[in-house]
């Protein structure tokens, strides 16, 4: 055995160091330790030092720890030296720096953190009822079944621990979450239902991952594939369970919720007053709507009927009380929308539909051909006997460009003449247009306001909102921003429009998944909007950002490690203020909840300082916007590029707003 004194010359990276054996030697069961026992193959330089092929930098500060036991971690990266730490096999300096990495990281979150939804654990259908319902689930059908959902429970205190998540529970975790006030307690005990579970159910838990999440007032519904669980928040309770949907035989690929419905009965004569929350559910060509009356215990289910709308469903949304499903299916696009004072289904061709809004009782229709449509939804009792939902046309783009996103806004003098109205569409050759109806042009249409043509690549997203345009074009999500003039609320030339920002905010996220990590923007008009950038597919990191000029407002970072599968934003009224909440489905099940309102707010009210080449306020290129290269780098490397969407694709599907 060689002598502990003898110096052992090194080459790390190009670096000559010289260290005793000793010094390399006192941690046991180390890279080390093999490595001049001869249980590694050594390769040596022209001057006979080890070469060992690793950063020289970090192996200095390991290098002085084997000598001295202590090191110094000024300006140190701890991740990376504790990977390098992790390759060598020094245990007493790795675990040092995992505590002190997970001194700046909880489970339970930073002061953002509102709350944990932990994944159900055993969702299954009630005696059968939920696996195609009843002998009423037909096409066009509007029968109806009230069934009894699972009961209310709080979402807090749980007797499950987070470590949990993402592993399949003991049966004594299950047990004990079956007694108090268990997150998933609702949802029953897998033994006491073994017999109703369908054999395809076992294949399910290694997919439960929540695939879509929806949001409306104080009401989110978190899909998986199969069904859909619905909760509630409250001042009191905070969030707790309501409802949980049918187990579907297919896979749920668009779901809609509304919070606040209108009476109405359905032909059996069932009475849908009194309900407070309709979800609908699309798979497939086929649309299945419930009722869920939440102010009787236990919970009451309403199957409205299942519809069929022929094509595919891209976009599933309520425009007040109605269900209204899209395709934008080429020559073969259609709408359906089921109205709920008629309990009529009603569909029509719509040719060539490529994007949507909405304002008010209108749905705004973008197409290929470069017209703008419109459907009035209070007036489909007057057409009734001909199916006909009145699609009539509004706008026709000058240059016939495909229109490929849309936004309305309705002015505060909408309400008072209802004809004061502004909207802000975009192309497919990269034009952004602002149209205006005002009283002055009743009777004429909307007129043209004002065109940009800054983009090179198709528009996928357009904003228009009390003070800001923003546009976004398919090229890795190029984001332009105006500052918009109004004079008594209306769009202004004086001094008009004015370039605010550009910046991209990059998403490589899959096509298939693109519509539920819709980066935005999210809020409402007359607030400050936001971004939601997710980076890679595989993280579980999010950076939020201003819409208005891309800057960070705060990074989300998943307490439990797992992946972010999707996400929303909801706007929730709460008895002190309004709450804007960031929900996020992971892969794991689980949903987390985030409070983006004080930030957001803060990071708004931010002045800019003046640039030294330019205006006070100018805000482009953004430094503190999305990841810095360091933060992407590291997100890049869990991701596959060669599988990474093409970020310019000039034949884009139906876009949601």
């Amino acid at each position: 055995m060689a002598n502990y004194q003898e110096i052992v010359h090194l080459n790390v990276g190009g670096t000559k160091f010289a260290t005793s054996w000793h010094t390399l030697t006192w941690v046991p069961d180390t890279f080390f330790t093999a490595l001049l026992s001869g249980r590694i193959p050594t390769v040596r330089d022209e001057t006979g030092a080890i070469f060992i092929d690793r950063d020289p930098n970090l192996f200095s500060l390991i290098l002085n720890f084997l000598r001295t036991r202590d090191i110094d971690l000024t300006n140190v990266n701890i991740r990376a030296l504790r990977h390098e730490c992790d390759y060598f096999g020094i245990t007493p300096l790795s675990r040092r720096l995992a505590l002190c990495d997970e001194m700046n990281h909880s489970s339970c979150g930073d002061v953002l953190f509102y709350g944990y939804l932990p994944p159900p654990l055993n969702p299954i259908p009630n005696n059968g009822n939920g696996r195609n319902g009843n002998n009423c689930s037909r096409k066009n059908s509007t029968a109806s079944s009230t069934e009894v959902a699972t009961n209310r429970t709080h979402s807090r205190n749980s007797s499950l621990d987070l470590r949990t998540v993402g592993r399949i529970p003991s049966q004594d975790q299950i047990s004990r979450c079956g007694r108090g006030h268990s997150r998933a307690a609702s949802l029953g005990n897998a033994e006491s239902h073994k017999g109703l579970r369908p054999p395809e159910m076992n294949a399910w838990a290694d997919s439960l991952k929540v695939q879509i999440i929806k949001a409306h007032h104080n009401w989110i519904a978190v899909a998986y594939t199969h069904f859909v669980t619905g909760y509630r928040l409250t001042d009191s309770c905070g969030w707790y369970v309501v409802f949980q949907s049918p187990v579907q035989d297919s896979v749920i690929e668009r779901i809609a919720l509304n919070a606040k419905t209108g009476g109405g009965a359905t032909s059996s004569g069932s009475n849908t007053s009194g309900s407070d929350v309709m979800l609908g559910i699309a798979s497939g060509s086929l649309v299945r709507l419930w009722a869920f009356s939440t102010h009787t215990e236990p919970v009451r289910r309403t199957l409205i009927g299942t519809f069929n709308l022929g094509v595919r469903v891209e976009h599933l949304l309520f425009v007040g009380p109605q269900l209204v499903a899209l395709s934008g299916a080429g020559s073969r696009s259609k709408a359906g929308v089921w109205h709920t004072s008629t309990q009529h289904w009603q569909t029509q061709d719509v040719a060539h539909l490529t994007t949507h809004d909405t304002a008010g009782s209108f749905l705004l229709l973008g197409t290929a051909t470069g017209a703008i449509n419109y459907i009035d939804m209070q007036k489909f009792p007057l057409r009734m006997k001909d199916n006909d939902l009145l699609v009539t046309q509004l706008y026709k783009d000058p240059n016939q460009e495909p229109i490929t996103a849309i936004s309305v806004y309705l002015t505060p003098k909408t309400n008072l003449c209802g004809n004061w109205i502004e909207i802000a569409y975009g192309t497919r050759y990269g034009s952004v247009r602002v149209i205006v109806q005002h009283p002055e042009t009743v009777g004429h249409g909307p007129q043209l306001f004002q065109t940009f043509t800054v983009h090179q690549s198709p528009v996928t997203k357009v904003s228009l909102s009390e003070n800001y345009l923003v546009s976004v074009c398919s090229e890795y999500n190029h984001v332009r921003s105006w500052r918009v003039t109004r004079f008594r609320g209306m769009i202004s030339t004086q001094p008009g429009t004015t370039p605010k920002a550009a910046f991209k905010v990059l998403a490589l996220e899959a096509p298939t998944a693109q519509p539920h990590n819709d980066c935005g923007p999210y809020g409402e008009q007359d607030e400050e909007q936001i971004f939601i950038q997710k980076v890679v597919p595989d993280t579980d990191t999010l950076y939020v950002r201003l819409a208005s000029n891309g800057k960070r407002v705060c990074t989300i970072r998943s307490v439990d490690g797992s992946a972010v599968s999707c996400f929303t934003v909801a706007e929730c009224e709460g008895a002190l203020r309004p709450r804007r909440l960031l929900v996020c489905g992971h892969r794991s099940g689980a949903a987390q909840l985030w409070d983006v309102s004080a930030p957001t707010d803060r990071a708004a009210r931010a002045v800019p300082p003046a640039q030294p080449n330019g205006n006070e306020g100018d805000e482009s290129p953004v430094a503190d916007g999305g990841p810095t290269p360091d933060e992407l780098v590291r997100l890049l490397s869990a991701c596959d590029l060669d599988a990474a969407p093409v970020p310019h694709s000039p034949n884009r599907p139906l876009q949601a707003p």
